[in-house]
């Protein structure tokens, strides 16, 4: 982030809640006549929109009006925690055989047959 948004949200930026990726969400201190506030994050860390939780997301887009830190929705035990997309970075889900990951892969009974001219 640059000193522009940091100034920029320290005197018209309201705090209104936090994830657990450490993000922190802001609404406009004083809205616009006729419109509806802005709402915004700082990242904490590398800017990556990918580390903003689903409820977040909805409210940041209006979706929602109520802060998801004061919804009292129910987890259920299929549900998985939130992860960033880590595409691109060591951390990024690679397939067996992949050749990052020595590319060792089991021969199946549907592979590749070349053809050969005159078969």
């Amino acid at each position: 982030m640059t000193i522009g948004t940091k100034l920029s949200t320290f005197f018209s930026g309201k705090h209104v809640g936090t994830d657990a990726f450490g993000n922190r969400y802001f609404t406009e201190k004083r809205p616009r006549k006729g419109q509806r506030p802005r709402r915004w994050v700082m990242y904490k860390g590398v800017p990556e929109p990918t580390k903003v939780p689903p409820m977040w997301n909805a409210w940041l887009h209006h979706t929602i009006d109520q802060l998801p830190s004061e919804l009292k929705l129910p987890v259920y035990h299929w549900q998985k925690e939130h992860a960033p997309n880590l595409t691109g970075t060591a951390g990024a889900y690679l397939p067996p055989g992949h050749i990052r990951k020595g590319a060792d892969r089991a021969s199946t009974v549907a592979d590749y047959q070349p053809w050969t001219p005159g078969e």
